[in-house]
């Protein structure tokens, strides 16, 4: 009998959230033990699984061995709040549940702010054209434990979200990477502090045989790192050491200072794997990165244009805005409170910029007083306007769609909005083909 049967069998486990890493779960956990559903939204919840639904009054008086919450459920604002935070100790992840069913797997956990998906997918490309039998997991999309055949060898690279890391209790990883660090979801984590600090548990949790990526510059991680007496071998990236290789890259991906950091990391750790050189620098040449990140969907000698969708502050942004000229970004939607435009100011007369969407005047007021701006309703009003004003720019200039805020005011995810942004650029500039 291998460790999963041991540890999960005979138990009664409420799932609370059925989206994709929770229909996992129950799949996963259903065949040896007593599992329960929960669902804020009935409607949520597949046909097949209704009949396994609690509700709410018979829940509070149902003893459960484990709870199993969705990354996105916050315990403080939910249907069973006060039933959550009673049981708060019996709250574990899917991270948890994989960590123990295969603890001798290696794990090569991605996380930060700002390009988690990315050098994820990155990191992948790179290990499988090294014939690596990896698998790529986690917040990118894909339910870790719906993983077949995995053998000792198999290498998960699992992307990371401070959600799951947060309700995380048992997880470790082997290799740790944090790749950043910018106050963000504050609105749930309520201070930037507690935010990292969720983030951070990938380190804390590691042993003397592990490894940890950070970035050197990273005043805050390395504070932590003194704090706390980490036992893994901190390995911490300095960008510089890594310019040679940059110059081996002939990829428009790379060209900003945020993609070339995240590279940094990979370059690091395909070292310490002892990974071909050659085979992940053609890796990141031919490399296009994921659909609505940093995504260059147009390119000719006189227009760039860049679908961000996945941009919802304006640290994402700013390595882009410093990387171009004569910038004609798109931003707006729902603004997240107090987040500000960190730009040296040589950079703003390369930007116009123009602002739609419900917070609109909110991100106007957070943009600096010396680069320009128009705002309008909406996205396909302002891409008009846009057409209008490069009519007669024949300059080589770049259409930057980096919306710095969510997008639920207009749209249901980044991913509807990315795809309603090149509908335009085919439909409002309807001589460019994307």
């Amino acid at each position: 009998m291998n460790e999963r049967q041991i540890y999960f069998k005979n138990k009664k486990i409420l799932i609370y959230g059925l989206g994709k890493s929770g229909i996992a779960c129950f799949n996963f956990l259903k065949k040896n033990n007593t599992c329960l559903i929960f669902d804020d939204n009935k409607n949520n919840i597949p046909a097949d699984l209704k009949k396994k639904l609690i509700n709410i009054r018979k829940l509070s008086k149902i003893n459960v061995d484990f709870i199993v919450l969705s990354p996105g459920i916050d315990i403080k604002k939910c249907k069973i709040s006060s039933y959550l935070i009673k049981n708060r100790s019996k709250i574990i992840s899917e991270l948890d549940i994989f960590e123990i069913s295969y603890p001798n797997i290696d794990k090569i956990t991605i996380t930060g702010t700002n390009g988690k998906s990315t050098t994820s997918k990155l990191l992948y490309e790179v290990l499988k054209n090294n014939k690596k039998d990896v698998r790529l997991t986690g917040n990118i999309g894909y339910p870790i434990l719906i993983e077949k055949k995995i053998k000792n060898n198999t290498i998960f690279v699992i992307e990371a979200s401070s959600y799951q890391l947060d309700y995380s209790k048992y997880y470790r990883s082997k290799y740790s990477i944090i790749l950043n660090l910018n106050p963000d979801h504050l609105e749930r984590h309520l201070s930037f502090k507690n935010y990292a600090e969720a983030k951070f548990k990938i380190v804390k949790s590691q042993n003397k045989n592990d490894y940890a990526f950070i970035d050197n510059q990273n005043n805050f991680l390395n504070k932590l790192i003194e704090n706390y007496q980490i036992k893994s071998k901190v390995i911490k990236i300095n960008y510089l050491k890594y310019k040679k290789y940059f110059k081996k890259i002939d990829n428009t991906y790379f060209n900003n200072s945020s993609n070339r950091q995240n590279l940094s990391f990979v370059l690091s750790i395909a070292k310490l794997l002892k990974l071909n050189l050659k085979t992940v620098l053609n890796t990141a040449n031919k490399f296009k990165g994921l659909d609505y990140r940093q995504q260059i969907i147009y390119k000719s000698k006189k227009l760039l244009i860049i679908n961000d969708s996945k941009s919802t502050s304006f640290s994402s942004t700013a390595p882009l805005l410093e990387s171009y000229k004569n910038i004609y970004w798109i931003l707006g939607g729902l603004a997240k409170k107090g987040d500000k435009l960190k730009l040296k100011k040589k950079y703003f007369p390369n930007i116009k910029a123009y602002v739609y969407g419900k917070d609109r005047n909110l991100l106007i007021n957070s943009l600096p007083n010396q680069i320009s701006y128009e705002s309008s309703s909406t996205l396909i009003k302002i891409m008009k306007n846009l057409k209008n004003n490069i009519k007669n720019d024949n300059t080589k200039k770049v259409i930057l769609f980096s919306p710095c805020a969510a997008s639920f005011d207009q749209f249901k995810n980044f991913e509807d909005r990315g795809k309603f942004f090149n509908k335009i650029i085919k439909t409002v500039f309807n001589k460019i083909r994307t």
